[in-house]
């Protein structure tokens, strides 16, 4: 009786293992935000974390058994197996709690889009404007990666932006006046001009700005290298070194840059990763316990 109840006991850590660290959604897709749960019997004094060449920030939960981090699989990313790596400390003990984790791939729409010719085919002027704005974007994508802090500045459930629907624009392949093709890394909300856009979790102002395709811009940085940017704002209402809470208006939904007309583009930002901000919405942050 005892041989026949071996393979069950050779199991049991297996089985432990994997479920101290879980994912949710359970279902990783290219482009999905991934709430990373880390559990342990005893109270580890830290947790670290790689996945898919990015480091994972943990912060301890309010119970002191468990630790949580945000992170997410790039709209762009291969599908196949990846591998969790995570390692818990207790007293300074290693334990490497690592889960092989399958990423699945999403389906995106294609659509063609007709905007002004400058936005396809830039002259020199434009171009001049172009690399300004992706200094100032480099700078601002710099300073929440080097955040060196050890909880996040977001507290809770995201909120949407604006009170407007959302469409399901995230991933779609798009062709611009028939010859630039790329992907579409943020969410459309139809929000018509002048249409208050608020900040959906608290955070820091590191951008608030012009730039060329943005147009009107705010960035916040959540961090723990998390960042959520506002696009083609009418009016600018915040700046950067501004602390916002979650619901506080940073300005005016508009049509600056490149668009077709009057609508926020809202996206999410971690570690260079654009994730899904519908899903990130669909989150359930409010208790990390």
């Amino acid at each position: 009786m005892r041989i026949a109840f071996l393979p069950i006991l050779l199991a049991l850590p297996a089985i432990l293992h994997s479920q101290a660290v879980t994912l949710t959604p359970a279902i990783v897709e290219s482009g999905s935000p991934e709430l990373i749960r880390v559990h342990g019997p005893h109270a580890f004094s830290r947790v670290e974390g790689e996945w898919l060449g990015h480091t994972i920030h943990c912060f301890k939960g309010e119970d002191g058994n468990t630790w949580f981090a945000l992170a997410g699989v790039d709209v762009e990313a291969p599908v196949g197996q990846s591998s969790l790596k995570i390692t818990a400390y207790s007293q300074e003990k290693p334990h490497d709690l690592s889960i092989t984790v399958p990423i699945r791939p999403a389906h995106y729409r294609t659509a063609a889009i007709t905007v002004e010719p400058k936005f396809v085919e830039p002259g020199p002027e434009d171009q001049k404007l172009i690399e300004a704005a992706s200094k100032a974007k480099e700078q601002a994508f710099a300073s929440a990666q080097n955040d060196d802090a050890d909880h996040p500045l977001w507290s809770g459930n995201f909120q949407a932006p604006v009170k407007a629907a959302a469409t399901d624009s995230f991933g779609t392949r798009r062709t611009f006046n028939g010859k630039l093709a790329s992907i579409h890394k943020g969410t459309d909300f139809r929000a018509p001009t002048g249409t208050p856009v608020l900040a959906g979790n608290s955070g820091t102002v590191v951008l608030a700005q012009k730039l060329f395709y943005e147009g009107n811009c705010v960035m916040i940085d959540h961090g723990l290298g998390l960042m959520s940017i506002s696009m083609h704002l009418s009016r600018i209402d915040v700046k950067p070194g501004q602390q916002l809470t979650r619901g506080q208006q940073l300005g005016l939904s508009g049509a600056t840059g490149r668009v077709t007309g009057p609508h926020l583009h809202w996206a999410i930002r971690w570690q260079g990763v654009m994730l899904d901000p519908v899903k990130l919405l669909h989150l359930n942050l409010n208790s990390l316990k």
